[in-house]
């Protein structure tokens, strides 16, 4: 599936966010080994805390769906900011914990605008289960 295909998914996924107070839309499309496309969109919450953004939910989506951690193909990511919008720090550290480093991730913008990177580059020097058994590989 090509970059622009997937951030067309994303958009689209980016018009059932639920997004009351901030009103900052936010979609993206996860593709995984299989083929299959699982999408994602920030659903906010009055507490603040509970709010899930569209990354976080297209990952949990797609485990809950029966993909593989670390099967994931391309992530894309799309919402209304003046450059490519780039996963916020939580979503990074979720990234690095159920992706490749590798991966490709696209991110992208309503104008059009179009960046891409990996999930290592998002989040260098990760905390990840190596670091939990003393850096240990089993």
């Amino acid at each position: 599936m090509e970059a622009r295909e997937l951030i067309e998914l994303a958009r689209q996924a980016r018009e059932r966010a639920y997004t009351p107070y901030s009103h900052f839309k936010v979609g993206s499309a996860l593709l995984d080994s299989e083929g299959h496309v699982h999408l994602g969109c920030n659903v906010e919450n009055a507490a603040f805390g509970p709010t899930n953004c569209a990354e976080r939910t297209a990952l949990h989506r797609a485990i809950a769906d029966g993909a593989a951690p670390r099967s994931f193909k391309a992530l894309a990511v799309i919402g209304d900011t003046a450059q490519p919008i780039s996963p916020c720090g939580v979503c990074r550290q979720v990234l690095i914990e159920l992706c490749a480093p590798d991966m490709p991730v696209y991110l992208a913008n309503l104008q059009g605008e179009l960046a891409q990177t990996t999930v290592g580059a998002l989040l260098p020097g990760a905390f990840t289960s190596h670091d939990l058994d003393g850096g240990q590989r089993n």
